[in-house]
């Protein structure tokens, strides 16, 4: 455990297990050894890389706080996995009456008088864990016995798995796709029909009114020579 003079801080090396393309979280336990209320902040050399939660925060006397550091998701692993980031935290006493509000950079500026305790914090990447391996070897005894090394078997195995899968979901999305080209050849026969049964009704009512209307011509014209 790290300690500065009014904060113990473990760890003192946040050690990340470091994957590409993920975020990766570590914790900070952050202990107030004095009897005073403890204003803190949280500062690294490379801001846009980390997200620290809180960053500032008060602690109560006697009292413990815990901080979460993630690491951003990395594009490109480092060529020596070194890491050279690191975190500064500064801490100072302040009243009971201090609200998150109340604190600025001002607080921790170092000034005759003052007493900012500062404690340094290391960065570093482990290798992340592998999942155990579940293959077996020979062993002298002619039986099977877990061994270290993937065999040709296994290996086929996995990678037959996701084969399977990719085919399987071929053949659904195939299965929908002619079910959905079944179902538009069927709406543009109905949709065929009920344009042909308009059209026999539009010439249906066309030429009854024609009827219509010449027998109507030939009662006026009958009507007038009478």
């Amino acid at each position: 455990m790290g300690s500065g003079d009014l904060l113990d801080v473990e760890p003192l090396e946040l050690k990340f297990p470091f994957e590409l393309n993920k975020q990766i979280s570590c914790s900070l336990q952050l202990s107030n050894k004095t009897e005073d209320f403890l204003a803190f902040k949280v500062k690294t050399t490379n801001p846009r890389k980390y997200c620290v939660r809180p960053n500032v925060g008060i602690i109560l006397p006697r009292s413990t706080c815990d901080v979460v550091v993630t690491m951003q998701a990395q594009r490109e692993a480092p060529s020596d996995m070194q890491c050279k980031d690191k975190f500064l935290l500064q801490s100072i006493a302040t009243s009971s009456t201090t609200t998150l509000n109340d604190i600025t950079q001002e607080m921790f500026s170092k000034e005759p008088g003052k007493t900012v305790d500062e404690v340094k914090i290391q960065v570093a990447y482990v290798s992340s864990p592998q999942p155990p391996s579940n293959v077996y070897e020979q062993s002298e005894d002619g039986g099977a016995s877990p061994g270290p090394f993937s065999s040709d078997k296994a290996s086929g195995q996995q990678q037959k798995e996701p084969e399977e899968k990719a085919m399987a979901l071929i053949s659904r999305l195939t299965e929908e796709k002619n079910s959905a080209l079944q179902q538009n050849s069927k709406l543009h026969q109905e949709v065929e029909l009920m344009r042909r049964e308009i059209g026999k009704r539009r010439g249906g009512f066309s030429f009854m009114s024609l009827v219509l209307i010449a027998l109507l011509a030939v009662l006026v014209g009958y009507l007038v020579k009478k």
